[in-house]
């Protein structure tokens, strides 16, 4: 039966992959399946608690490079906290509204336009200065781009680590061990007799 909850950690992680490639929360989607399988195998010991706080660090570390990329690639150009807010938020939306065309390209597209023109919109509002504000749209852009791309590859070195580390064929658990005098004097008294 481990084997048939391998290959179901292998989907989960293989959906969370495609999930964070199109901007959504995939790399929780792959942590949940891989503390399912922990708890389904725990009996046979093919995954540690060590591997589980592994992975719950690379998500939450993924989760804020993603979400912070387009707010500190704004602030980088010098925009206010409005800006930042406003690239926040611009990138929710485009990657809500262009997710319906060119899917998934549509939604990293749009996550990047949004950032430019929540930035850029907000930036202006706040600034009225069109050339800083343009600045400030493509910072905040370039950093969400980054962020993306950054969590993909987390996502990959998540779901590496996760197939690693919960294969079926070995066991974590130390198994007993005979003392070698036990094993010898044994040995040695049925060839005897």
């Amino acid at each position: 039966m481990p084997i048939v909850y391998y290959a179901l950690l292998l989907l989960v992680l293989l959906a969370g992959l495609v999930l964070t490639v199109v901007t959504l929360p995939g790399t929780w989607v792959m942590l949940l399946g891989f503390i399912l399988y922990a708890l389904l195998t725990r009996s046979a010991g093919y995954v540690g608690w060590r591997s589980v706080v592994a992975l719950f660090a690379l998500a939450a570390l993924a989760e804020m490079v993603d979400i912070f990329g387009s707010g500190a690639g704004a602030k980088k150009a010098g925009a206010s906290r409005r800006a930042m807010i406003g690239a926040v938020i611009g990138g929710i939306v485009g990657s809500i509204c262009l997710s319906f065309f060119l899917f998934p390209i549509g939604t990293i597209a749009g996550a990047c336009i949004g950032c430019f023109v929540g930035a850029g919109l907000t930036e202006l509002l706040v600034r009225r200065d069109l050339g800083q504000s343009v600045r400030v749209g493509f910072h905040a852009a370039k950093g969400r781009l980054f962020g993306i791309v950054v969590k993909i590859m987390f996502a990959v070195l998540m779901m590496a680590i996760a197939a690693w580390t919960a294969l079926p064929l070995r066991s974590h658990i130390p198994q007993p061990t005979v003392p070698l005098r036990a094993a010898t004097t044994t040995a040695v008294s049925t060839s005897s007799s």
